[in-house]
């Protein structure tokens, strides 16, 4: 008796090849094997991130409720004695506190700075390779040069810098700028801002250079103003430079250390302290590692907050420009 078989067009569309396999097994083979291949190579990524980052945290937290002196083998657990220590420790919450001010005050007062430089450095004038170099200059040294720079500067002695020029010219007594509460305070935020202006006005340069001049043409057009202009135009499609700068000034800012120590190291009394310069002193120059572990875990916790509100906010300006 003859035995019927389906033609191959039956096959095809039964979904099924003379080999009985499904016409769509290969192909699926094919995406899981690109997907794996894919996944393999974030295999090293994923490692390092809990080698480097996740593992740190977890010892982190571990210690901040031990009396791990760093030196002993031994070490007890304590509860919340550490936090409770940092939270009536004078020192430690001015320390915070100035290190919220220092790092809100440079990210405001340097963006509304580097912002309209850039706008300035964007137009054609002789010499503006010069200038642009001259103000990105002061981002080409450290920290910590800086400040032992400005120390001499800003010496509160008669033979400091603006001292002796505010003597020679107005016959203005010594002016005590490093060694006044406030003063000093004032000073390493303005020299934070002087240091950090340059190099984000190139940043907010490279977006501007980006911006076509079709944009301003036609508004020039219409009769729009140049102060509209900047509105309308420029500072709308400045916004994602502006998350990206902002990041990096608060991030910056919250980790700050080279420049109040070699500034100011940390006075008058306590009033330029930061948080981590109290880190360096507390878990390592004086041997309190659990302490200090548990100052890096509220301090990890106050930066992802602060870089949470400000992520958070800048999006929502940057949709509001769109």
């Amino acid at each position: 008796m003859a035995i019927q078989t389906p033609d191959l067009s039956t096959r095809a569309r039964a979904g099924t090849t003379p080999g009985g396999a499904s016409g769509g097994t290969r192909p699926a083979r094919r995406r899981l094997r690109e997907q794996l291949t894919t996944q393999a190579f974030l295999v090293p990524i994923a490692l390092v991130l809990v080698v480097l980052f996740l593992v740190p945290i977890a010892e982190s937290v571990y210690y901040s409720f031990t009396d791990y002196s760093g030196s002993s083998p031994t070490r007890h657990l304590v509860g919340l004695r550490n936090y409770r220590h940092i939270f009536t420790d004078p020192s430690v919450l001015t320390g915070l506190g100035f290190t919220l001010l220092y790092a809100v005050a440079t990210t405001l007062i340097v963006t509304v700075l580097a912002i309209p430089l850039a706008v300035i450095l964007n137009r054609r004038f002789p010499g503006r390779s010069l200038v642009r170099a001259a103000f990105f200059f002061p981002a080409v040294p450290s920290m910590a040069i800086l400040g032992l720079v400005w120390t001499f500067v800003l010496s509160p002695l008669s033979s400091g810098v603006i001292n002796s020029v505010l003597g020679g010219l107005f016959g203005v007594g010594p002016v005590p700028w490093l060694s006044d509460n406030t003063l000093a305070k004032v000073s390493v935020i303005v020299v934070g801002v002087w240091a950090q202006t340059g190099w984000h006005a190139v940043l907010y340069l490279a977006y501007l250079q980006s911006v076509p001049r079709d944009y301003y043409e036609a508004a020039t057009i219409d009769g729009a103003t140049p102060r509209q202009q900047f509105f309308r135009i420029t500072l709308p499609l400045l916004a994602p430079a502006m998350t990206v700068s902002q990041f990096l000034l608060l991030i910056n800012g919250l980790r700050v250390y080279d420049l109040p120590f070699t500034l100011t190291a940390g006075g008058p009394g306590y009033d330029t302290y930061t948080i981590t310069q109290i880190l360096v002193q507390r878990g390592i120059a004086e041997g309190d590692y659990g302490l200090g572990a548990a100052l890096g875990v509220i301090f990890l916790i106050a930066v992802a907050a602060v870089l949470s509100l400000q992520l958070s906010v800048t999006r929502r300006l940057e949709r509001r420009f769109r």
